[in-house]
């Protein structure tokens, strides 16, 4: 037990608050469906970025490698200028998705280096050019390029040509639960001495001039100087005090007072009901107004303002203390700063030898420790009442009419006021619930109390629908994706039992019974006519399909999908191994482990078919999605993710486990024999109590996983130096055609890259790029296969190599595949997914940061979309981890 396992046994006891205050600040607050109370509907221009210094936020605050507490009361940020920038660096600039030419895009690098699940000790890092910000070429150069093009990213403009930035180091630090020291540095990289003013800024959010009455909402809050010191005073907030020592190169800061209120002077053309607005310290430092900010040192803001001029090479370190009153025990010598700092990275460090094998190298250990630290920074309050959002705040304008006809109209009951676990801060900063359910899988095994929190939070009254659908994401709470909750559940309770010690029976049994509620609005909305062949819209894969699967089709078409029946029975497949579990101690579940049994062989039954009508294609060897109009019935033959989806839809039942259950033990007998017309399409195969004690559910036949599996392994069609394609590369010779009814036409071919298609914002690609969620499901299928056919089932891999592996062996390749992702090669010193045209090759400032991006190029690596989407793509913890297990395996076998 380290000092982070008993911090993380005390916030789960509430003994004490250690995860209260953390990274939960937005990185994007504006541009948001939130803060949008435009009549169209256009999030990205009612509340565009030039608005963010000026204007108060709604639902949220936003700010650069920030801190805050978890109701997003009280927020810290650093502010920083160059004295060349026209407006002051206060959050990352990016790109919206009708500038950007591959949608929405951050065009800043910075990097979440370390983190513990308390928070104790976190640490991130910021570039900041010594040049001008190049804000209006990064839009010029975007804007007039095509979506055959590459982005224009920041580097190109030269900014950082010679080492002219700075880094900003920000560290926390918690020497108690309401005790934060903060320690900021900034580091001149360049070849001259350089100017840096840096604002430590800490503010409130505004939540008192709406005029709302529920919770969060309070009356105005304040803060001032106090004897050299800033106190705060907050109706829903213990009062805290804010100390800033001098700057290690002697500037001692001037303290500056505003309102977080909106200048709707500027802005609308109104008058000011503040004399001090948020944009004060802007006007004041790059303007010289005097009087923009408050000089009887109070107010709802502040900020230290330190004027530095750092010499080349150089470094300036700032040091601050965020802490609640009834702790301060006066400012902390220098003494007692590096103490802190100094224990709890050595306690970091600690928990993660803890937590890791220790055979790792230490480019591995790196890379591990820094997928972590952006899984766990990027957490984030995410408050978003829908009832008030649709109808308006009291002391508002009132929404326009048509707002009603927009979106999310049918979630009024959903009341959103949490700490989330974000795809990414800044261009996806809010939930997306399949998502999180990746996200979960990794935090499982540093923090199993939040995971299973997590994924209990999706299933509540105020946030699932009462009819039992689960919300999406904020652009459209009804859109649908893929159903992974229950697996994630599924999984997530069995790893946090080898990490706790013990099996929480009671949260298994908590999200079954709301699983069993979604799982049958699935089948009532996804199934109307009681096929069991699901078409759920797009399902999370953008645009992955010849058309948009999402829209009615032309002549009132039906699409029946192989990805969304294949989710379904792997919805299925876990809810059974679910209710097998909860059998064991309470024997009422058999009946539903019966149902879920039978569902599971039905939909197997329906997507395999017979006579050609389910969505095998024998002639192919492959699943296909099937278009069902009046006039004809036609398979959609795309070699895609669609069709191999369905092979993740396996588990293994323990014999010995079902010999304790006689109820579904006789009824899975019973149904085995009458309708034996079922089951003569799935994998259901008696155990060999040599070999093993399990049974085998899996949609494909031994045959049909065979025929699938050889696409899958030629590395002309799916696999790729990093794992496995979500469009076969056949189609880059030979794209796809659909001709409709009515003469219009739809094509599709491989792209490994950025998307050239508009579809969907045109900001994700899943026809060629790798993904890992996805080859993290087929993975841990193949592990199930092996350990049920064992070497009984060997293939050649890769397809026409003449080299014969077992699933499980090529399961660990494919693991080796993705990690290879973040390892730097041997011949070439660069990690793949930095792609060809960084500076992360020799240079040590840049060389130990990585990215984990959203998905990566089906042929280089090369990351693409999302630089920070660390949630799922933080499933390469598991991968590198494997990695290390195999290697120390074989040395122990050796011996």
């Amino acid at each position: 037990m380290t000092p982070e396992h008993i911090r993380l046994g005390q916030d789960k006891r509430r003994e004490q608050n250690w995860k209260r205050w953390g990274p939960y600040l937005s990185e994007r607050q504006w541009g948001t469906v939130r803060e949008d109370y435009s009549p169209n509907g256009d999030a990205w221009n009612y509340f565009p970025l030039s608005h963010a210094p000026s204007r108060a936020y709604r639902w949220g605050e936003d700010g650069l490698l920030g801190w805050t507490d978890r109701e997003c009361r009280l927020c810290f940020s650093p502010a920083l200028w160059n004295e060349r920038d026209p407006i002051l660096k206060e959050r990352l600039f990016g790109l919206n998705g009708h500038e950007g030419n591959h949608g929405e895009d951050v065009k800043e690098h910075y990097f979440y280096l370390d983190s513990t699940p308390t928070h104790s000790y976190a640490k991130s890092l910021y570039k900041y050019p010594q040049a001008e910000f190049p804000y209006q070429r990064l839009l010029d150069e975007n804007r007039k390029r095509t979506k055959e093009e590459a982005e224009f990213e920041i580097e190109q403009t030269g900014v950082f040509d010679g080492g002219r930035y700075f880094d900003l180091f920000a560290e926390y630090a918690k020497a108690d639960a309401n005790d934060i020291y903060i320690r900021l540095t900034a580091v001149n990289r360049g070849p001259d001495d350089a100017p840096l003013h840096i604002l430590p800024t800490l503010w409130f959010r505004n939540s008192w001039i709406w005029g709302c009455e529920h919770e969060g909402c309070s009356l105005k809050p304040r803060l001032w100087m106090t004897n050299g010191m800033i106190e705060t005073r907050h109706q829903l907030l213990e009062d805290f005090v804010f100390w800033a020592g001098t700057a290690s190169d002697g500037t001692r800061p001037q303290w500056l007072f505003t309102e977080n209120e909106t200048n709707t002077q500027k802005l609308f053309g109104h008058p000011n009901y503040t004399s001090f607005v948020k944009d004060a310290f802007h006007r004041r430092i790059i303007h010289g107004e005097t009087n923009a900010v408050n000089s009887q040192q109070h107010g709802t803001k502040t900020a230290p303002w330190y004027r530095t001029t750092i010499p080349a090479g150089g470094q300036v370190v700032i040091d601050l203390r965020l802490t609640q009153k009834a702790l301060w025990d006066g400012p902390p010598s220098t003494e007692k700063r590096n103490g802190i700092f100094e224990l709890r990275r050595a306690e970091a460090n600690a928990f993660y030898r803890r937590n890791m094998w220790s055979g790792a190298t230490p480019e591995e250990t790196l890379v591990i420790r820094q997928c972590y630290a952006g899984l766990l920074w990027t957490k984030q309050f995410y408050h978003y009442v829908v009832d008030d959002w649709l109808d308006g705040d009291a002391e508002q304008p009132t929404p326009p009419p048509t707002r009603e006809q927009i979106r999310n109209t049918n979630w009024r009951h959903l009341f959103n006021r949490d700490v989330i676990s974000m795809p990414d801060k800044w261009e996806y900063p809010w939930f997306a619930h399949w998502d999180l359910a990746f996200h979960m899988i990794p935090f499982a095994e540093i923090d199993p109390d939040f995971a299973k929190k997590q994924l209990l939070l999706f299933l509540r009254e105020w946030y699932m629908h009462p009819n039992g659908a689960v919300p999406a994401y904020e652009w459209n709470f009804s859109d649908v994706n893929p159903p992974v909750h229950a697996w994630a559940t599924w999984r997530i309770y069995k790893i946090a039992g080898s990490t706790e010690g013990f099996r929480d029976r009671d949260f298994l049994a908590r999200s079954f019974q709301k699983l069993v509620m979604n799982f049958t609005w699935w089948v009532n909305r996804k199934d109307a006519e009681g096929r069991n062949v699901f078409s759920g819209g797009f399902l999370g894969l953008d645009n992955i399909g010849v058309f948009d699967r999402s829209r009615p089709l032309p002549g009132g078409a039906m699409l029946q999908q192989a990805d969304g029946t294949a989710w379904m029975g792997l919805y299925c497949g876990s809810m059974l191994s679910i209710a097998l579990e909860l059998a064991s101690e309470r024997p009422a579940y058999e009946d539903m482990a019966s149902k879920f049994f039978e569902h599971f062989i039905r939909i197997c039954d329906a997507i395999n078919g017979k006579d050609g009508d389910g969505l095998w294609d024998e002639e192919d060897g492959f699943y296909y999605d099937k278009m069902l109009s009046e006039h004809r019935t036609m398979p959609l033959k795309t070699r895609s993710l669609v069709g191999w989806m369905p092979l993740i839809a396996v588990e293994l039942l323990d014999v010995r486990v079902l010999n304790k259950l006689p109820g579904f033990s006789k009824r899975m007998r019973w149904f085995l024999k009458h309708r034996g017309d079922l089951c003569g399409s799935i994998s259901y195969l008696e155990h060999n109590e040599q070999l093993h004690n399990y049974l085998l559910l899996a949609m494909p036949t031994r045959e049909r996983l065979r025929r699938t599996l050889k696409y899958l392994f030629d590395e002309e069609e799916f696999l790729s130096p990093y794992g496995l394609r979500s469009l076969s590369k056949f189609h880059q010779k030979n794209p796809y055609e659909f001709a409709f009814d009515d003469g219009g036409k739809s094509r599709i071919a491989y792209d490994p890259g950025e998307s050239t298609t508009g579809m969907f914002g045109g900001n994700s690609n899943w026809r060629g790029p790798v993904w890992f969620p996805c080859n993290y499901l087929f993975i841990e299928a193949l592990e199930r296969y092996h350990r049920y056919y064992g070497d009984t089932f060997k293939i050649e891999y890769p397809t026409r190599s003449g080299v014969e592996l077992t699933l499980g062996e090529i399961a660990k390749d494919l693991s080796r595949r993705l990690s290879a992702l973040f390892l730097r090669d041997e011949k070439t010193g660069r990690r793949p997914c930095d792609g060809a045209d960084w500076p992360f090759v020799n240079d040590p400032h840049w060389r130990d940061h990585v990215y984990f991006h959203e998905y990566f190029h089906g042929d280089t690596g090369k990351g693409l979309g999302a630089t920070h989407q660390t949630g799922w793509t933080a499933l390469a913890v598991r991968s590198l981890s494997d990695r290390v297990w195999q290697r120390e395996h074989a040395k122990k076998k050796k011996a």
